[in-house]
């Protein structure tokens, strides 16, 4: 029978609900800023998550939703100082605590550290994000509490490449049996899953309608005692919240 021994945690929409209140503010931001009249509601940027990576974000839109923006100078430039000025935004939503964990996420990791699994992440965000989004919701030294965090543009290829996994498992020197991944979209899944590593979906309003195909289980949050997860589709595990033995049981079923 094969051991879990490490947790690997995507970030946005997975940890927490960055996407819809932080990310789509922080690019809103980021435009004003820069002079631009674009402005990405929640239903524009339901769609542009389709693509992985906020740079990326920003080319798939210019290609796809405003083709015929001009603009004299280098787009490739343009886009790296639309992407750092809004990261440093984002940075400041999370400074100001306007960006919240999922329910179950603080409960679970402090579960998991307990239990002796090794906890890391594998996301497409960027290395600030990250340190930003952790110290502000979990405090400084959770930062620590992470084996291995990939993040951003480690890897040539993002997901729904495995590559970020891939490096993930090289620097945690696990095998992807010995890992359980939490990813919230298709790409994300497709991703773990093309890393060989069995994953369980907590879902969004933006990922809800997503193909999971290749998940172990969906389920609408990771649940609380008092706040009972729905399970969506899958294997079923006991009890109404998602606990370190929920994960072994899942693991060991796949």
């Amino acid at each position: 029978m094969r051991q879990l021994k490490a947790i690997i945690f995507d970030v946005d929409g997975t940890l927490a609900e960055t996407e819809r209140d932080g990310h789509r503010v922080a690019f809103n931001r980021a435009f004003t800023d820069s002079g631009l009249n674009w402005h990405w509601d929640e239903a524009l940027y339901g769609k542009l998550l389709a693509v992985t990576g906020g740079k990326e974000r920003i080319r798939y839109f210019l290609s796809n939703f405003h083709p015929d923006f001009e603009y004299d100078g280098n787009i490739d430039e343009l886009i790296i100082k639309l992407h750092a000025i809004k990261t440093k935004h984002y940075v400041a939503l999370l400074e100001g605590n306007a960006i919240d964990l999922r329910p179950g996420v603080v409960r679970l990791i402090n579960e998991i550290r307990d239990a002796g699994l090794r906890l890391a992440i594998a996301t497409t965000t960027t290395p600030a994000n990250v340190t930003a989004l952790i110290e502000n919701t979990l405090g400084k030294e959770a930062l620590g509490w992470f084996d291995c965090i990939a993040a951003g543009d480690i890897v040539p290829a993002k997901k729904p490449a495995p590559d970020i996994f891939d490096y993930c498992l090289q620097q945690l020197g696990l095998s992807a049996d010995e890992c359980l991944v939490f990813e919230d979209s298709a790409n994300g899944v497709r991703s773990s899953c093309a890393a060989n590593i069995p994953t369980v979906v907590t879902s969004n309003n933006y990922t809800s309608e997503d193909d999971f195909t290749g998940a172990i289980s969906v389920f609408d949050h990771l649940g609380e005692p008092d706040l009972p997860y729905e399970r969506i589709s899958g294997k079923a595990i006991s009890g109404s919240y998602i606990t370190v033995d929920s994960l072994k049981q899942l693991h060991t079923s796949e």
